[in-house]
């Protein structure tokens, strides 16, 4: 099971940014796929969860009507759409891969076996 993030980079506040997991290794009904994030100093931050084998989606409250989770299960790609960025989403995105289907992203414990790289986000105003 591999995950690669891309898609990250700067924007202005009020701007947009795509981010994409593209993974192998399995398919994504075998799993949820959770976007994580960590700004310096603070815990790391469950974002959004994507169950597309029953078609369940899931935001946190400081992201929610802003970012948008969708998946090509064709392409093994989890996208997360980012629009009105804020100062404080600056952090760095990872993705994994969750075997409870968005379950152990509800718990809020954020332990996966598998995991991407991590991609930096930053916003200005």
């Amino acid at each position: 099971v591999q995950l690669v993030e891309s898609g990250g980079g700067s924007a202005q506040a009020g701007g947009s940014l795509r981010l994409s997991c593209a993974g192998s290794g399995f398919t994504l009904d075998d799993f949820g796929i959770v976007w994580i994030r960590q700004a310096p100093g603070k815990e790391r931050e469950g974002v959004s969860c994507i169950n597309s084998s029953e078609g369940k989606i899931y935001y946190s409250d400081s992201v929610k009507g802003r970012f948008t989770i969708s998946s090509d299960s064709a392409k093994r790609t989890v996208y997360l759409q980012m629009n009105n960025l804020k100062r404080e989403d600056t952090a760095i995105y990872y993705c994994a891969a969750d075997p409870r289907y968005c379950t152990t992203y509800a718990s809020g414990l954020y332990e996966y076996d598998y995991w991407g790289q991590g991609i930096q986000v930053t916003v200005s105003s």
